[in-house]
């Protein structure tokens, strides 16, 4: 399973993006792939279409979410990297990949590489 961040979903609408290239081929190749309540959040948030959102919702399996497993797990990850106040959405995204046994795509690999000692596994 592949969890997805907002970025993958917005440039996922994009023809020439690779992450369009990337989510065609993993969707065809029969990937499962979900994302966190709080990435579906900040996509829907815009500006966005009701088609672009259709056809975005018709790639993922799974909307992750965020339940008190959930919060318990961002929590852990949140304090394990020093309770970076930066980090409170990120910990948030990474706990559905975590929780999920699942990659985290994203192009913001700087930003979530803190979590990858804690069992974030990170592609894309």
């Amino acid at each position: 399973m592949i969890c997805l961040d907002t970025n993958y979903l917005i440039l996922g609408l994009v023809r020439a993006a690779s992450e369009a290239e990337r989510l065609l081929a993993w969707s065809e190749s029969g990937e499962r792939l979900c994302v966190s309540a709080v990435v579906w959040y900040e996509f829907t948030c815009g500006p966005v279409d009701p088609g672009q959102v259709a056809a975005m919702r018709a790639l993922i399996h799974e909307v992750v979410a965020f339940d008190d497993i959930q919060a318990e797990e961002a929590a852990r990850l949140f304090n394990a990297v020093d309770r970076q106040r930066h980090l409170r959405v990120d910990a948030m995204i990474a706990a559905a990949a975590v929780s999920r046994d699942a990659y985290l795509a994203t192009r913001n690999r700087e930003d979530f590489a803190p979590f990858t000692e804690h069992g974030l596994c990170l592609i894309g």
